[in-house]
């Protein structure tokens, strides 16, 4: 990334340098005995070499594999722009004067005049959305039809040329060769996109047989697996045999209650497993010191143990085959929703180039090495990238350290591909950064962390209070709507209130991050440990997280 950022840095510096050449030739009387006209002619010649240079970027990219080109693309444009831009303003105020009328009087009687004029204008709105920013504003979709103007400003800056020099025509016709050159490359690319998608329409997508989206209920844990020292998967299947009882999506999530020292705790874990493999379900778990329902399951939970088990939900997933290559990200034990992902493409015989790189601490913390390895003999698109931090010497390892940019660029355009990214919160926004860096925008990009935001540990205080007995005093919850009021202990939250009352709230999570049990407290107060999912408007207005809400106070009511 550092070295990305250097040559980006280098590139800008550059382009600057026949401007900073130009002004001191004009300081020093360096430009001829016409100095006007000559740097008029300069600033229009560097103009078609940068935007040359920004069109090559593509097809050279394209065809070389070298991501990290892209991200050189927008210097060259707005250069391109800059020194169009320096060049009509050369010529209106030294030819003209400043002086407007003579400028539109000149216009309107020359026509390579206003060719190179709509040209200039074309630039315009190019150089003003070329931010991050307006990417997300327009959608990288709009944004890229919008950007194709940069070759009706070629072939018109090209026109401008040519029917200014009038009869030595090799210049102007050298710029044309080159930007033919360009526009027929495009013109192939376009038509190989466009086969290539009907003959992805053609495909048809496996999908398994239609059940019910929404399950609550038990299921027995059939095996048990060790993946790693730290990380254990259970599958689990139906109490009387047969098909899984619901339905998911690659990439879901189940919530898993355990009854822990006379309180219900729960989790929610990501499915490991494909969805095409319908007799069973599995998660795999990481045992986490400080983590009460992980400890609980690697410690305690055994084969044949019967647990409650609600889902599938989640945003994050993959239910159509994608239409080419896709990128598949994992950190730690965020491998569960890719894996998942993974292994419904091969299981369905999809036949695109699939990327799949693993980001560890060291070789035992490579979760489902040996069946990675096993995907990637039987699957020739499959290419496997294993990126290890701690462990240098390894020759499992095809990098070393963190993900950086050259690392990522080894997947041929990759800033134009889906990438699903799962794995700790830092890891995934450093990895975000690096394709933004990249050229890849936000669209692209399918993100979601593994494990909601710890709770702060409570400070001595709140640890005094949790203890005492006005922390166990009960309090009264209404469900206005349902006319139904409810005396629970001030550690249970809403959510929980709400299904011993019999009141159905929507949620997801349980954790604080999907904002789907989001409710409005209409009197009283409540303490909330985890409040990601809520906007300062939602505070304003009074809604709470069901999931996180214990009351403060002797009663509240609930807008449910």
């Amino acid at each position: 990334m550092n070295d990305l950022r250097f040559n980006r840095n280098l590139v800008i510096l550059n382009g600057a340098v026949p401007l900073a050449v130009l002004a001191w030739d004009a300081w020093n009387g360096r430009l001829g005995s016409n100095a006007v006209n000559q740097a008029i002619h300069i600033t229009g010649v560097v103009s078609l070499v940068f935007l040359a240079l920004s069109l090559l970027v593509t097809p050279l990219r394209n065809l070389t594999g070298w991501n990290t080109l892209v991200a050189y693309r927008r210097a060259l444009g707005l250069y391109a722009f800059v020194y169009a831009a320096t060049h009509f303003t050369i010529y209106v105020l030294y030819d003209r004067a400043g002086d407007p009328r003579s400028t539109i009087e000149e216009l309107s009687s020359r026509v390579y005049l206003q060719v190179g004029f709509v040209a200039l204008l074309l630039m315009v709105p190019l150089a003003v959305t070329s931010t991050n920013g307006m990417i997300s504003r327009l959608t990288p979709k709009r944004w890229k039809l919008l950007h194709r103007l940069a070759y009706a400003v070629a072939i018109l800056g090209v026109l401008h040329f040519y029917l200014l020099v009038k009869s030595d025509v090799r210049l102007p016709l050298a710029f044309a060769s080159v930007y033919g050159g360009l526009l027929g490359f495009r013109a192939v690319s376009a038509v190989g996109a466009k086969q290539d998608s009907k003959a992805k329409a053609n495909t048809i997508a496996i999908k398994p047989t239609a059940k019910p989206q929404a399950f609550r209920g038990k299921m027995r844990v059939a095996a048990i697996f060790q993946e790693t020292p730290s990380v254990k998967t259970f599958r689990f299947v139906p109490l009387s045999g047969g098909p899984r009882p619901f339905d998911f999506k690659a990439g879901q999530f189940l919530t898993i209650a355990l009854p822990i020292d006379g309180k219900t705790h729960r989790r929610s874990y990501t499915i490991a497993s494909a969805p095409t493999r319908v007799g069973s379900a599995e998660i795999s778990v990481r045992r986490d010191p400080m983590g009460t329902v992980s400890r609980q399951l690697h410690d305690f939970i055994k084969v044949g143990d019967i647990l409650d088990i609600a889902g599938p939900a989640g945003r994050f997933f993959i239910d159509t085959p994608p239409s080419g290559s896709v990128v598949l990200v994992a950190g730690g034990v965020g491998i569960t929703p890719v894996m998942s992902m993974l292994r419904w493409l091969t299981d369905i015989a999809w036949d695109g180039p699939i990327y799949f790189v693993q980001a560890a601490r060291n070789v035992e913390d490579l979760i489902f090495d040996e069946e990675l390895r096993y995907l990637a003999d039987r699957h020739p698109s499959l290419q496997r990238i294993i990126v290890l931090s701690d462990a240098p010497t390894s020759p499992l390892a095809h990098h070393h350290g963190r993900l950086t940019t050259e690392i990522l660029a080894t997947i041929p355009t990759i800033a134009s591909l889906p990438v699903y990214l799962c794995g700790p919160q830092a890891m995934m926004d450093a990895t975000g950064a690096l394709l933004r860096e990249m050229g890849a925008p936000a669209a692209n990009l399918y993100t979601e962390a593994f494990a909601g935001p710890r709770p702060a540990a409570p400070t001595a205080t709140e640890a005094a209070a949790e203890a005492s007995d006005e922390a166990l005093m009960p309090y009264a919850l209404t469900f206005t709507k349902r006319g139904v009021t409810v005396e629970v202990d001030r550690s249970v939250t809403v959510l929980e209130a709400a299904e011993e009352a019999g009141v159905e709230l929507s949620y997801e999570c349980r954790s604080g991050i999907c904002g789907q049990c989001k409710v409005r407290c209409l009197e009283g107060g409540v303490e909330m440990r985890v409040t990601a999912a809520l906007t300062a408007r939602d505070r304003e207005a009074g809604y709470i997280l069901a999931c996180q809400a214990t009351a403060s106070g002797d009663a509240i009511a609930i807008d449910a």
